[in-house]
């Protein structure tokens, strides 16, 4: 990634938040890593003053041009969903994906890519505020209203303000492996990935969880997961009936209590695969608690998008043990 140039976009009303978040990735100097890291520039979409949330003023040092040497476009959230992006800004879009160049989107940026025509035929998120009118809109797009965000390969979206991190964590993740990630994310004092998705943050009804009582039991089953947890053991151990449980773990992360212990057990094969080069993935499988390899295998391709030996050759930076 030696020289790799990320470029940020900015406009009037910029959503200042995210453009943070871009710049706390790409731009902060990190020697303590000892790897090549990105070069980074931010150019102005449009001519004239850009305001940016929080009653401050931009002063951008480079015109659109810079978008015809970036190697990594980054869109902060767009202004006006309803508003269609100046076409010069577009026709630049258009430029670099035709060249090849990484586009990626946070929150409602989504929209200044579908008006650019990139994203056609694409599996694509964004804020659940935003999704419907996203698919209404673009009916040629497949929207996933339920995504952190959504790698298609050259094309990254994500979803609200926080799940830019997730994304731009990712990133780093493909750039340079979990390791890298893994300390960038400690420097930012947030979780190297997230598991679920927007469910969990769309308002519902709080739960009634009478002395914190799933907090810790999905706690409990974090720290001990390679038990054979079952619906009746877990009701049992919280202090609930059955019923009560699946409801309030569908109020509390939009997930029934199977779906979200899978989720779980993945996240940690995941940190296993990663920080665990030579850990056998069976022994991985074990101590996640899928009871085989081939179950592990199976629900990590489904929810990970690949299978735990190619995760861990792509995340890990060492040679996979069988």
């Amino acid at each position: 990634m030696e020289d790799h140039l990320v470029v940020a976009l900015v406009y009037d009303r910029l959503c200042t938040f995210e453009f943070g978040c871009v710049t706390e990735l790409f731009a902060l100097d990190r020697p303590e890593l000892d790897v090549a890291w990105y070069r980074f520039a931010v150019c102005a979409g449009e001519s004239g003053p850009i305001r940016a949330a929080g009653g401050i003023t931009v002063a951008a040092p480079y015109s659109l041009r810079m978008l015809e040497r970036a190697d990594t476009i980054v869109i902060p959230g767009w202004r006006d969903a309803d508003e269609i992006p100046p076409e010069p800004l577009l026709k630049k879009i258009r430029a670099a994906y035709r060249r090849g160049a990484r586009l990626c989107s946070i929150c409602s940026g989504v929209f200044v890519l579908a008006a650019a025509g990139v994203l056609d035929g694409k599996t694509v998120t964004t804020h659940w505020r935003y999704a419907e009118r996203l698919q209404r809109r673009y009916p040629q797009l497949r929207v996933k209203p339920d995504a952190l965000y959504v790698d298609e390969g050259q094309i990254v979206t994500s979803a609200g303000s926080a799940a830019g991190l997730d994304m731009l964590l990712h990133l780093v993740r493909q750039d340079h492996g979990g390791a890298i990630a893994n300390r960038v994310a400690q420097r930012l004092v947030v979780p190297p990935h997230r598991e679920g998705g927007q469910a969990q943050f769309v308002p519902r009804p709080m739960p009634q969880d009478d002395g914190g009582r799933l907090a810790k039991l999905m706690d409990w089953v974090r720290a001990n997961p390679a038990q054979p947890h079952t619906l009746a053991s877990l009701a049992g151990h919280a202090a609930m009936s059955t019923r009560t449980l699946q409801r309030q773990f569908r109020d509390a992360t939009g997930m029934a209590p199977w779906a979200w212990l899978v989720r779980e057990r993945v996240a940690i094969a995941r940190d296993l695969l990663e920080q665990q080069a030579h850990l056998p993935v069976a022994r991985v499988a074990e101590l996640a608690g899928f009871g085989s390899e081939e179950s592990m295998r199976r629900h990590f391709r489904r929810i990970a998008l690949t299978s735990p030996v190619a995760y861990r050759r792509k995340f890990s930076g060492e040679p996979a043990s069988p």
